[in-house]
């Protein structure tokens, strides 16, 4: 009986040590939605054709190049849609029915500044919330207000949003902690 305990636990060791080695792109929560831009890194595969594949940051235009098709404007395009245009860029002209597949690598960082211990831009995550940005920047100054948050999304920079820890942050998102007054 102890025995068949011991396999079943070492079964299972092994199979979390199998899981945890897997270098898979970035497990994208409402991926459907996300929306490209500069700095984000992804991954190009051609099923059947592997000198296609293909690892790429966006330039800071949101742009990469792909063999066949050369620059390739993906900022403002969806993981689905940027898969789409490449299909329909390589079908015909190069391949019959391309099986095209576009997935994340990383995020492009968010940023954060003000009244936190380590200011600076760190990976985006999806899901992420103000809270957890702090988190990563070393936590809250003494003199920080949890009031007085405000969040200038990426491309609009000038409309700052007011929010508070629990609010969501996006990709490229700038985190202002403003002080409080005693």
């Amino acid at each position: 009986m102890l025995m068949r305990y011991l396999s079943l636990i070492l079964v299972l060791l092994l199979s979390l040590g199998a899981v945890a080695q897997q270098t898979e792109p970035v497990a994208a929560e409402g991926a459907d939605n996300y929306v490209l831009g500069p700095g984000d890194a992804i991954r190009i595969k051609i099923f059947g054709e592997p000198e296609l594949d293909l690892d790429v940051q966006l330039t800071d235009s949101g742009t990469l190049n792909y063999p066949f098709l050369g620059t390739v404007k993906a900022t403002g395009m969806t993981l689905k849609q940027l898969e789409q245009r490449i299909y329909s860029g390589l079908k015909g002209d190069y391949f019959v029915e391309p099986n095209v597949f576009v997935g994340m690598v990383q995020y492009r960082p968010f940023y954060i500044h003000g009244e936190v211990k380590k200011p600076g831009g760190y990976p985006y995550q999806p899901g992420m919330t103000i809270d957890q940005a702090v988190a990563l920047a070393g936590g809250l100054t003494e003199r920080a207000s949890k009031e007085k948050i405000f969040v200038a999304r990426e491309g609009d920079k000038a409309n700052k949003l007011t929010a508070d820890l629990n609010s969501k942050i996006r990709a490229g998102d700038t985190v202002t902690i403003e002080q409080r007054f005693f």
